[in-house]
């Protein structure tokens, strides 16, 4: 009997707990957000009218929500990059620059792709921009197995390095900047070729939403796959979880440097889609630091890749909603920031306070 009742608690502490991981982010966020309509308040701003710009912004239209789920495909493929080399026991912080690389290489080859057929004319410029994420991210891995570099820092000053190659990009007329014609001629490249920008997903004429969506989703579902299912994913674990072990038992540590490559093509992956989606052209800060909130996206999801699309959903209808706040609103731009990182705050918190409930007695701080 007293095993029975014992059997009996533990299955209820653990539906609880299931209720608890369910609703303590929704409720913390909720109280950010409290939190940051106060500070809207403390501005003068007017509380009705900041509400329903954020609204109009995220929801309002088929506009918007197209809109929201394009800036949705960018976080996802940095988010679940970050937890593919996760799994690996690395820190992918080079969204931005891999990101960067990927614009790169895809504005240059979809400027060269006009002859080819439909298909090709799309296909290979995500491709290149997903081969050259890939290479900027196995750079980071190869110094990180072979000369022992802290991926965080080497991720991290390439993106500095990516981002400054934009720069060099698009202000020289012999790589990718279009002709001069006058002197206010912005530092940009060409406009791609309309056979190789990427198909709408709707018949909506008012919804910019195209095809990346589902890259995005076909991407999450491989990266679920290969962490959950998949004798590579349980290699990867091994490698991060103990090197020296795995070594013995045979799995390589270039496993480590794939990682980081795979990483890196996401990254890449998802440049190519900035440019090819709704950009059309190469500009100086197109990556807008989607690749810095896609990793605060990994970072929150846990490991997880339903948390990451999840993630990936919220800070875009956020930073859609954010941009009307602004514009619509006159709230200050800083506040929007602002209001993010109560949000990342409140729910890295609660992540926190769970791994804790959950870590053995003796273990914990």
């Amino acid at each position: 009997m007293s095993s029975l009742t014992a059997t009996t608690d533990t299955s209820a502490s653990r539906r609880v707990e299931k209720i608890l991981t369910i609703l303590l982010p929704v409720i913390v966020t909720g109280f950010a957000l409290a939190v940051g309509l106060g500070l809207v308040v403390a501005t003068g701003a007017s509380v009705p009218d900041t509400i329903s710009a954020f609204w109009t912004g995220a929801f309002g239209s088929s506009y918007a929500i197209g809109a929201s789920l394009n800036r949705a495909v960018p976080f996802a493929l940095v988010g679940l990059g970050f937890i593919l080399a996760a799994r690996a026991n690395l820190t992918n912080v080079g969204g931005e620059g891999q990101i960067a690389v990927g614009g790169i290489f895809a504005t240059g080859a979809a400027l060269h792709s006009a002859s080819l057929p439909p298909a090709l004319a799309i296909a290979i410029p995500l491709l290149a921009g997903s081969l050259a994420g890939g290479i900027w991210g196995g750079i980071a891995g190869w110094l990180k197995v072979w000369r022992g570099t802290n991926e965080v820092i080497s991720t991290l000053l390439l993106s500095f390095i990516a981002v400054n190659l934009v720069y060099w990009s698009v202000s020289s007329v012999s790589l990718l900047r279009k002709p001069q014609t006058s002197a206010s001629t912005q530092p940009e490249s060409l406009e791609i070729p309309d056979i190789t920008k990427l198909p709408p997903l709707t018949s909506d004429p008012s919804s910019p939403l195209h095809v990346g969506l589902l890259l995005a989703v076909v991407a999450g579902i491989a990266v679920a796959i290969v962490i959950a299912k998949s004798a590579f994913g349980l290699r990867l674990y091994a490698i991060g979880l103990n090197p020296l072990a795995a070594r013995r038992a045979g799995v390589s540590p270039n496993l480590q440097l794939l990682a980081l490559g795979l990483a890196g093509a996401l990254g890449g992956l998802a440049g190519a889609i900035m440019i090819q989606g709704d950009q059309y052209a190469l500009k100086i800060g197109f990556s807008s630091n989607y690749g810095f909130d896609g990793i605060v996206v990994g970072l929150l999801s846990r490991g997880s890749a339903l948390g990451v699309i999840a993630g990936a959903l919220f800070f875009a209808f956020l930073r859609s909603g954010g941009m009307s706040m602004e514009m619509m609103a006159r709230v200050p731009s800083a506040l929007v920031w602002v209001l993010q990182g109560l949000i990342v705050i409140a729910i890295a918190g609660s992540s926190a306070w769970f791994e804790t409930r959950r870590a053995p007695t003796g273990t914990r701080p």
